[in-house]
């Protein structure tokens, strides 16, 4: 079975990446994610902003969201760039490229032409294969005070394209008007890859203090909740670009790196899932990848990279919308529980003597069949109902 797959002209034994952060700070950590089966690291950031370079304890935090009966987290951390000085980092670059087998990419993050300029350059010194722009950090004050995002994004480009010759990687944030937009500017301009995306930054309060959590600040947050809204724009811009993509952001289980795949994305960056499980999640993501590929019966990535990508996806006007299913409760599972009529905007349940039942009433959304507790409702065409 070949992983292998193509990422800004490096080729990756398989197509998961450590993303920046502390898990590939130094080459001790960089070593633990080559030795679990990573494709590829890529550094902890170095800061231009020496401020940034020292981060609070403690600086992680798991937050719990409750919404009725179903629960969600929330990785929430304020992990700031690497404290090594310039000189310091890419000498750490220096030998983890001399001594690890699988790419290593330095990040940087600047907030001056010279110093974007120049930590490049040193990149490329380093023997850096390419260089990925962190031009996006929820920490870094980088954050656009008062400019325009797109235009600030664009300019840094230009900057660092102009000084070096080594792949650049453009890691993305999400708030952006049009991603696809956005990245096919970033391709004119010559470069070579884009992240979508880095985290979002975000607030949360310790109401018994009246405070915010941690260091009393906004941090950053990731987790499975950004998924979704990833995976939406890989499989929308993948088609109409013709640069790199890696897929960052919510990646839980092999799955889901094949999802990103599906859609378009050459690689997938993972930093909370290891974070949470120790870098073993790299094996375990590796050995449900392979299970896939085997169950489907696909011997390497070409056959399933951007499968489900552009014409595959429906537009509003392909969509049928058709009301051609309704909801059906079985009789020997149901409890009478009553959750499906609490939770029915349209009244279509009502209870019978030994369960619930619905009746005609029903829209067919489906929600019922998601929020039953025993897996007692199903969905069935109107014409197969009991």
């Amino acid at each position: 079975m070949d992983l292998s797959c193509e990422y800004v002209g490096i080729k990756l034994k398989n197509p998961i990446i450590v993303a920046s952060s502390g898990l590939a700070e130094n080459l001790k950590n960089m070593k633990k994610a080559e030795e679990h089966g990573a494709a590829c690291v890529v550094a902890k950031s170095l800061f231009e902003e020496k401020i940034c370079r020292i981060s609070p304890t403690p600086r992680f935090e798991i937050i719990e969201r409750k919404m009725g009966k179903l629960r969600s987290q929330t990785f929430y951390s304020f992990e700031q760039a690497s404290p090594f000085d310039a000189h310091e980092y890419f000498e750490e670059i220096r030998k983890a490229v001399n001594t690890l087998s699988i790419p290593v990419i330095p990040s940087i993050n600047c907030v001056t032409d010279e110093g974007w300029s120049q930590y490049a350059r040193m990149a490329e010194g380093a023997g850096a294969p390419a260089l990925e722009l962190n031009v996006s950090c929820p920490h870094g004050s980088i954050s656009f005070r008062g400019g325009d995002v797109e235009e600030k994004i664009l300019s840094v480009a230009k900057i660092v394209r102009d000084s070096v010759k080594i792949p650049l990687i453009v890691k993305l944030p999400m708030q952006l008007s049009s991603p696809l937009s956005m990245a096919k500017m970033l391709e004119r301009s010559g470069i070579d890859g884009v992240v979508m995306f880095n985290r979002l930054t975000g607030l949360d309060i310790n109401l018994e203090k009246e405070r915010p959590v941690l260091h009393e600040g906004y941090a950053g947050h990731g987790g499975p909740w950004a998924f979704n809204y990833v995976l939406r724009w890989i499989a929308a811009s993948s088609p109409h670009l013709n640069i790199s993509v890696a897929a960052s952001g919510g990646v839980g289980s092999g799955e889901d790196i094949i999802k990103y795949i599906y859609a378009g994305a050459n690689a997938v960056e993972v930093c909370s899932l290891i974070y949470l499980s120790g870098y073993e999640a790299i094996d375990m993501l590796l050995e449900q990848i392979k299970a896939f590929m085997e169950r489907k019966s696909y011997p390497d990535f070409s056959q399933i990279k951007g499968k489900l990508s552009g014409k595959a996806i429906l537009s509003n006007e392909q969509i049928d919308r058709r009301h051609l299913f309704k909801a059906q409760i079985n009789q020997a599972l149901c409890t009478s529980c009553g959750t499906c009529q609490k939770v029915c905007i349209y009244d279509a349940p009502y209870q019978s003597e030994k369960s619930y039942v619905i009746s005609e009433l029903c829209d067919g959304c489906g929600l019922c069949v998601k929020l039953c507790p025993v897996k007692a409702i199903e969905m069935v065409k109107w014409s197969e109902k009991a």
